[in-house]
């Protein structure tokens, strides 16, 4: 019965940082093979993958905003976090948090139910 729900602020102001924290319940963020990731659906377009943090820890993010993206975990709270920084109205979109299971085809196994984080000044 894993569930994973995204908490943080729906408003942003351009320029600062977007922090989300999603939980996960029911099973452990360092079970070994799972994984966790972010990713994101703006208004109207498609799903774009973020990043991703290991049952180990290692990070992996997208090239396109690996610049701008920092995520991390809290294992006594069995949380991990997202931090863009720099953000401008288009990254206004829903961010969704997902448990990702590796092996020859990955795929994303279960999805929080998204959270809307508007950038606006």
């Amino acid at each position: 019965q894993v569930q994973l729900q995204e908490s943080g602020p729906g408003l942003v102001k351009p320029s600062q940082t977007l922090s989300l924290t999603c939980t996960v319940s029911g099973g452990s963020i360092t079970t070994s093979y799972w994984a966790w990731s972010w990713i994101r659906q703006p208004p109207g377009k498609g799903l774009e993958w973020l990043g991703v943090i290991a049952y180990d820890g290692h990070t992996y993010y997208s090239p396109s905003l690996k610049s701008r993206t920092s995520i991390s975990r809290d294992t006594s709270k069995n949380q991990f976090s997202l931090q863009l920084t720099s953000v401008t109205p288009e990254d206004t979109a829903v961010y969704y948090c997902a448990s990702v299971i590796d092996g020859l085809v990955p795929y994303f196994e279960l999805w929080g139910q998204g959270t809307l984080v508007t950038v606006s000044s």
